[in-house]
C-alpha cells in the first residue's frame, strides 16, 4: 500500500493505538492534542510542525487555544486515512517530545 492510499478501518485502528495522545475521531480524520507550559511554547510548536508538514507536503488542519495545540489528520485525495497520516502524527509527537523535554 502506498503513502496516500486509503488504509482499511482495521489498519487504522492498529495504527492509531500505538500513537501516544491520538484518536480516531471518525472514519476520515485522527486528532492529537498537545498541552504546553506557555502561550509561546505552543506557537512555536506549530513553527515546527509547519515545517513538517511542508517537508512531507501533508498540512493537518491545526486548532490552538492558548497552551493547547490540536491537530486533525486527513488525506483528501484518498478519501479518508492513509499511511501519511500515520508518518505524521508520528513526526509531531516526536516534535512533541522533543519540545517538552526542554521545558522540564
Amino acid at each position: 500500500m502506498g503513502k496516500r492510499e486509503k488504509m482499511t478501518a482495521e489498519a487504522v485502528d492498529a495504527a492509531v493505538a500505538s500513537l501516544e495522545g491520538w484518536e480516531r475521531q471518525d472514519e476520515k480524520w485522527i486528532a492529537g492534542s498537545y498541552r504546553f507550559v506557555t502561550f509561546p511554547a505552543a506557537i512555536a510548536f506549530v513553527g515546527r510542525i509547519a515545517d513538517i508538514a511542508e517537508e512531507l507536503n501533508h498540512h493537518p488542519f491545526i486548532g490552538i487555544d492558548y497552551k493547547k495545540v490540536t491537530l486533525r489528520l486527513t488525506t483528501w485525495h484518498a478519501g479518508g486515512l492513509t499511511e501519511l497520516d500515520i508518518q505524521s502524527a508520528e513526526r509531531y509527537n516526536e516534535v512533541y517530545k522533543a519540545s517538552i523535554a526542554g521545558n522540564r
